[in-house]
């Protein structure tokens, strides 16, 4: 091994040639899909879910206290603690104008101030998921609140300190990954300013 140069280290794209590509089930959210493609002198077969993409919000007010909503997840059985984030469902909705539109809809906030935070990819392995993260400040309330059905309906919202939601995430207690990178993130963030 030799030691790399730290700013050089970034996700590398590939240019593979996709030989058949198959809509193996069509969801209301996201399909499943078949590939097969050229990787080096093989021919490979992955079947993945083909995601929209999404977009969520850190939104931390003027007391350094962090926004985190609960709701039911199904595919886990539990209530877990999250960011506001939602499908980039709205075609040529940019990931900013929709990740203000989640603040709205699931915490009836405003920001004054929103700033891209970070990007991640989900779960490179088994989707094609990239969920673009903000950092939201200069809160206020929406100027209308939105009815929440299905599982949104009995949404919980609490205001938490930042350094109590970086211990949770730390400890175990919080395991939701777009919340993980969005509070780990935005504390390194506000640690460097």
């Amino acid at each position: 091994m030799t030691d790399v140069d730290a700013s050089a280290l970034r996700d590398e794209p590939v240019e593979v040639t996709v030989t058949a590509s198959e809509l193996v089930y069509e969801g209301r959210v996201w399909d499943v899909r078949s590939d097969t493609f050229v990787y080096g002198d093989d021919e490979i077969v992955r079947q993945y879910v083909d995601h929209p993409g999404a977009a969520a919000v850190v939104a931390i007010d003027d007391q350094e206290r962090v926004l985190l909503i609960q709701q039911y997840r199904h595919p886990i059985g539990h209530r877990d603690w999250e960011i506001p984030a939602g499908l980039l469902d709205i075609a040529g909705e940019p990931p900013i104008d929709a990740a203000r539109r989640e603040l709205a809809e699931e915490a009836d906030l405003d920001a004054e101030r929103i700033e891209p935070l970070l990007s991640v990819f989900t779960t490179p392995g088994g989707n094609d998921e990239v969920v673009h993260i903000f950092l939201a400040r200069g809160l206020r309330p929406a100027s209308a609140a939105f009815a929440r059905e299905a599982e949104e309906a009995d949404i919980r919202v609490e205001w938490v300190p930042l350094a109590d939601a970086v211990e949770a995430v730390m400890s175990g207690r919080m395991r939701n990954g777009i919340l993980v990178a969005g509070i780990l993130a935005a504390a390194e963030l506000l640690r460097r300013s």
